[in-house]
């Protein structure tokens, strides 16, 4: 997006997402996990001081005011500044972000960034101070909010561009290089931390099991090659998707929230009543319902058209989490027997 729109349609956005994928495959790969370190301290400072200043100045440039464009919006297009009674409703808004918040913490690239720290100080200051950036989000809206009349027409994946669209037409060329260099930041340290993460789990976890012999670098090295394979992967799927970003961040967040019912019952001291087994088919068979849910476009509302309307809103990653739990318990339930029965053949005491 950032490459195309700031090009001012001279690169078509295909070619713009080869040139994004290049420019983050080769930063990933000379960078590692210090260059995202350091990349972030720049990009911390710039996105704050680029979205407040467009969140402030954008509303008062074409409304002269907060107050005024609001009052725009209501006479225009009541719809957008109001809740609708189906569908993305409040209750689907709350149980959205309860799931966002759920899934934020199992973001595999989060216990990287907390396995890299440099001290349990540093890692407890980041927790503090992370959940300030969703005030920044509140100058993101102000600038779709100004969005919605003066540019029109961007409907579905198109609503993506309304921020770099309505900065184009407001603002000389140099200071869209200034905003499209920072998005590029953005866009370059989560990126990077996500790669790297992928590609060493995939190196600890699957090659190195399969392949004992292994020394660690040549470890470190396999997990690096899958960086640029995972990197094409995701071109592959942005390319022939067309989703909207928001849409495709719910259904992350949807996936990757199964991890939670496993991370909360590890964290039991004694007489745990989930084992590995009911953990892995839990997270496994909740990934599926997220899967087949995304793709049937199956809502609660669709499974069981006769329950309250605000319980058929509800975010249907919830689905997938109960699909989990049940699942989870019944394994166990099902190998705990087994499972003793190896550990208590396997004590040297037996």
């Amino acid at each position: 997006i950032i490459v195309s729109e700031t090009s001012y349609g001279m690169i078509s956005p295909t070619l713009a997402m080869w040139i994004g994928t290049i420019v983050v495959t080769v930063y990933v790969m000379i960078s590692g996990i210090h260059g995202a370190a350091r990349t972030a301290i720049i990009k911390d400072i710039t996105i704050v001081m680029i979205v407040v200043f467009l969140g402030i100045y954008l509303p008062y440039h074409y409304y002269d005011g907060f107050k005024p464009m609001f009052e725009a919006i209501q006479a225009t297009k009541p719809g957008h500044l109001t809740l609708p009674d189906k569908g993305q409703s409040l209750s689907w808004v709350i149980s959205t972000v309860l799931l966002t918040v759920v899934g934020f913490y199992m973001q595999p690239g989060l216990f990287a960034a907390a396995l890299s720290a440099k001290s349990v100080k540093v890692f407890r200051r980041n927790t503090i101070v992370m959940p300030l950036y969703t005030l920044m989000l509140v100058f993101v809206f102000l600038v779709g909010y100004t969005a919605i009349l003066q540019v029109p027409g961007l409907k579905g994946a198109e609503g993506d561009l309304a921020l770099l669209r309505l900065s184009i037409q407001t603002f000389d060329p140099w200071f869209i290089g200034v905003i499209g260099g920072v998005g590029l930041l953005t866009a370059l340290v989560p990126t990077s931390v996500f790669l790297l993460t992928i590609g060493t789990l995939f190196a600890k976890n699957i090659y190195q099991p399969l392949a004992k012999s292994s020394s660690e670098a040549h470890i470190a090295k396999v997990a690096k090659v899958t960086v640029p394979v995972v990197a094409l992967i995701s071109l592959y799927f942005v390319i022939n998707g067309g989703n909207a970003l928001y849409a495709l961040l719910l259904m992350s967040f949807s996936l990757i929230t199964q991890l939670f019912p496993a991370l909360l019952c590890s964290l039991l001291p004694n007489n745990n009543p989930v084992n590995k087994y009911g953990a892995a088919w839990g997270i496994l068979c909740g990934v599926a319902t997220v899967a087949y849910l995304t793709i049937s476009k199956t809502t609660i509302g669709t499974l069981f058209p006769d329950l309250p309307q605000a319980v058929k809103d509800l975010n249907t990653g919830f689905i997938a989490l109960f699909v989990n739990l049940l699942i989870t318990f019944v394994v166990s339930v099902l190998t705990r027997n087994s499972v003793a029965k190896k550990e208590t053949i396997s004590s040297p005491n037996y």
